[in-house]
């Protein structure tokens, strides 16, 4: 796949669909790399869009850096992208932590954005707590490590998925394994997450910025979110003048298949506004 760089910072990208169609870049999560797109980026390729994805630093393939970082960095990380990807505009769809990093970039970068999908995230404004005590609970434990111990691993992966999770329409537990399998042989830095927290930390309350974007904006939330509560993302609509917000009956804190028709309905229509 090919590759760019941003300062000191290589990133590992992907290119799906013909080169004249508009571009949806995509970013993912908290520790999340760019395999965890299968299936909706070729739904948006089907629909006529091309779309671009990456490993975020500190991610997969690319450059997992050994000091700390800004969210606005990691908004560059996306340009840098588009620029090796020879897109100068994109309409810009993230997912939880990217969904903050699609915000910054939008903030930072307002002529690079078509539009913006804003999926299971957050302002960063003080509302206080939005994960579930037992959220809290599953994610202070401990993980195996899967250099030793795979088969501990891949089992509390399961776990965490099933309390972070979609209670209808869920992953398998097959799904899970083969996921987190393929992410453990693709680039395993629990370190990065840690770093990518703090970036969200120093980033800050984003309200009073996104008071300023003048692009279409849908948010999406799953209305059972136990780690990113769906107040979250009332907040983030109402920060934003005119988004659209979509709450999702069933829909918790994970990109499961079962619900890549609302993935999908949300990013084109976000897109559709910039012709409308």
């Amino acid at each position: 796949m090919p590759r760019t760089t941003n300062g000191a910072v290589e990133l590992e990208f992907e290119v799906l669909g013909d080169d004249g169609a508009e571009v949806i870049l995509l970013v993912n999560g908290l520790g999340a790399q760019m395999t965890r797109w299968p299936g909706l980026s070729e739904a948006l390729v089907e629909r006529g869009y091309r779309v671009v994805r990456f490993d975020n630093r500190d991610v997969g393939l690319s450059t997992w850096p050994q000091t700390s970082y800004t969210l606005s960095e990691m908004a560059s990380d996306a340009v840098a992208v588009l620029d090796a990807a020879n897109v100068r505009r994109a309409h810009v769809a993230g997912v939880s932590l990217g969904g903050m990093i699609a915000q910054r970039l939008a903030i930072d970068f307002p002529d690079r954005v078509l539009s913006l999908t804003s999926i299971m995230s957050a302002t960063g404004a003080d509302l206080g707590p939005l994960s579930t005590p037992e959220v809290n609970a599953a994610l202070g434990q401990p993980m195996p490590d899967p250099r030793t111990d795979l088969e501990g691993y891949l089992a509390a992966s399961v776990e965490r998925a099933r309390v972070i999770g979609s209670r209808r329409n869920a992953f398998t537990d097959a799904e899970i394994r083969e996921r987190d399998l393929l992410a453990f042989q693709r680039g395993y830095n629990p370190a990065g997450s840690v770093r990518q927290r703090q970036a969200i930390a120093a980033d800050g309350d984003r309200t009073e910025a996104l008071g300023r974007l003048e692009i279409p904006v849908v948010v999406l939330h799953g209305e059972d979110d136990p780690l990113v509560a769906v107040a979250a993302g009332r907040a983030s609509a109402e920060a934003i003048p005119g988004a659209e917000l979509r709450i999702v009956p069933g829909m918790g804190h994970d990109v499961t298949p079962r619900f890549y028709g609302e993935f999908v309905d949300a990013i084109l229509a976000a897109a559709r506004k910039v012709k409308s």
